[in-house]
């Protein structure tokens, strides 16, 4: 059975603005759609707030005030958040939409990761909390189910300050954070207190997982799980599959000190280490395909040691000791005179060969490493811990670079420098958007200047009736007015071709006149004689679909309108005739097209529809007029 047939929200238009769509995931706190912004015609997810949750006053305070900072945080793997709201019961969040997998699917489909994969994954994760934590923001609840991997390959962040809004309310009572549990830093489970460094901790056993397929802790109850966190030493992961990188064991080792001080300071620093081990990491990394290791029975395995790090000075070769250059031996015998000249040159040669290399140790050359396609943090990261003073310049639009991504340096990648140059670092700034100006009501001159201005041009335009805007100003545009789009692109204009003259004829004079004042016009009747039935128009000036202004003159010419001698043919002057050879015509005007064809044949007429230009599928009009007694067949036409 599908669900989302059953859930009451698919289907509905959200807050006035968010049309759902479908559910594609539901939680212990929320629920998630695809909804459409019918607003801005995009596809947006939207989060949607348990029941118990919206009715928690404190929760939707903070929900409200954590909504506004996330929405703050721009940054390429963070899941940007563009609107928070509710609508009666229903407290929400609407997302950019990212579809794809969860980090969780993805463990569930593979198991463990290669050492470098579990790298790549982890450093746009720590890139992303980095940024929070720079801003000021602990995410409080990382782990595989908040690590969205996109289809085209872009790896995001979610639930930022979601855990910091539930945390006030009745619902962190035990049994509702299960699934987070095996990720909570030892401080969060004793006090509750969180800081950037429980979501290093988080991070640390995020990795574990990654690389051994399980998470390091496992009991039968959440408390069993939460007490090894507070009181055991998170193992190595070499210890569960040996071939583990010791890089890789000393990351998740530090990251996981049970005392917060003795961790990466924030995730920027945990992800400058992570770049730092993948660099070094062979192309081909992992375990050694083998039974797990066990620790000797009664004992956890121990880490390496605190203060191991994962960055190793680099040794250059013009830094390194200058070997001794050894004097000419000489033994100073009786009658012999040394060659002093030999002597001095020698000294002369050790001392210019120090010289030298303290010269170089003290100015070494750097070669400018390939930083183009790079996060700006890891960039920036990574040319500092080699020697060069970085300057970031004014990021630059990109339409095929993300915001955020190292489009060029200066020097450029390969460039041999002297120690301690300068480097400048030019991320994109994403693509180049600017917004639709609202020129509904100019004239297309008009228009076509005011979108000149904003760096757009015209494509199409187009002529669209309308009984509001006068002839010839701009009716609307497409895409509308406040829409962000790409510099350059063409706009079309829906130009007011005023009121469009409407088919009268075969109206009669009431109903034509009627239609036609409904509009504006100001209809003049003449009569003529003629067949067709009496005062019905026969002729109009101007003709259908003639474009015409507000209040114009419409002439109708009329059939006559006294019947000749006293009667019409169809009347039945006869009293005794049957009843059952006439019928009398329904009225239908201002029903729908559907409905009224329905009704007039059920009565046993013929339907002809005579559809005019720019109206609803609505009978304006019915020929024969209704209450007429007409023989059954006969031909009744709608306007």
């Amino acid at each position: 059975m599908d669900t989302t047939l059953t859930d009451p929200l698919v289907g509905k238009l959200l807050d006035g603005r968010y049309r759902v769509e479908s559910r594609i995931a539901r939680g212990g706190m929320a629920t998630v759609y695809v909804a459409l912004d019918i607003r801005l015609d995009r596809t947006v997810a939207v989060k949607v707030m348990h029941r118990s949750l919206a009715e928690d006053p404190t929760f939707v305070r903070r929900f409200i005030g954590e909504a506004k900072s996330v929405a703050s945080l721009s940054h390429p793997n963070v899941v940007h958040v563009f609107d928070q709201g509710t609508d009666g019961d229903n407290v929400y969040l609407s997302m950019e939409y990212v579809p794809g997998r969860t980090l969780r699917d993805v463990l569930r489909a593979r198991g463990r990761l290669p050492a470098r994969e579990a790298l790549e994954v982890m450093i746009p994760v720590l890139a992303a909390l980095g940024a929070a934590h720079q801003a000021g923001m602990v995410h409080r609840d990382v782990k595989p189910e908040n690590v969205l991997l996109s289809d085209d390959g872009r790896i995001k962040v979610v639930d930022f300050g979601l855990a910091r809004a539930i945390e006030a309310t009745n619902q962190t009572r035990t049994g509702v954070m299960i699934g987070t549990i095996g990720y909570m830093s030892p401080e969060q489970v004793t006090s509750g207190a969180a800081d950037v460094r429980s979501d290093v901790y988080s991070a640390g056993i995020m990795l574990f997982e990654l690389l051994t397929g399980r998470q390091p802790y496992e009991g039968d109850t959440p408390m069993s799980v939460a007490y090894r966190h507070v009181h055991d030493t998170v193992p190595v992961p070499s210890t569960l599959l040996p071939g583990i990188p010791p890089l890789l064991d000393t990351l998740v080792a530090q990251a996981t000190a049970r005392d917060p001080a003795g961790r990466p300071a924030d995730a920027t620093a945990l992800l400058v280490a992570a770049v730092e081990a993948h660099r070094v990491l062979p192309k081909e990394s992992g375990p050694v395909p083998s039974a797990p290791a066990s620790p000797p029975p009664g004992q956890d395995s121990a880490p390496p040691p605190a203060n191991q790090t994962l960055i190793q000075p680099r040794v250059d070769l013009l830094t390194g000791p200058v070997s001794d250059v050894a004097a000419p031996a000489f033994r100073a015998e009786r009658g012999f005179r040394p060659n002093w000249f030999v002597i001095a040159l020698a000294l002369t040669m050790v001392a210019a060969v120090g010289v030298t290399g303290w010269l170089f140790s003290q100015n070494p050359t750097i070669t400018v490493p390939t930083l183009v396609g790079k996060n700006i943090t890891i960039a920036d990261n990574e040319a500092r811990r080699l020697g060069f003073i970085v300057e970031i310049g004014k990021a630059e639009n990109n339409e095929k670079v993300p915001k955020g991504i190292v489009i060029r340096t200066d020097p450029v990648a390969g460039t041999e420098t002297e120690g301690k140059a300068r480097l400048l670092l030019i991320a994109s700034a994403g693509p180049k958007r600017v917004s639709v100006p609202n020129v509904a009501g100019m004239s297309q001159d008009e228009a076509t200047a005011k979108l000149a201005e904003a760096g757009l041009g015209v494509n199409n335009v187009k002529k669209q009736s309308s009984e509001t805007v006068p002839r010839g100003q701009v009716v609307r545009t497409s895409p509308a007015g406040g829409n962000q789009v790409k510099e350059g692109s063409k706009v079309d204009l829906m130009i007011s071709a005023g009121l469009v003259m409407p088919d009268v004829k075969g109206m009669t004079r009431d109903q034509a006149e009627a239609t036609l004042r409904g509009m504006g016009l100001a209809p003049e009747s003449v009569e003529q004689a003629d067949a067709a039935p009496p005062c019905t128009v026969i002729a109009q000036d101007p003709e259908p679909n003639t474009e015409i202004d507000k209040g114009a003159a419409v002439r109708l010419t009329l059939s006559p309108c006294a019947p000749p001698e006293g009667h019409w043919p169809w009347e039945n002057n006869d009293q005794n005739a049957n009843e059952e050879q006439v019928i009398v015509i329904p009225n239908v005007v201002f029903k729908d097209v559907r409905t009224a064809r329905q009704e007039l044949r059920a009565a046993g007429m013929r339907v002809k529809v005579k559809r005019g230009s720019g109206h609803r599928a609505m009978v304006r009009a019915q020929v024969p007029p209704a209450g007429q007694q007409v023989p059954p067949g006969t031909e009744v036409t709608l306007y």
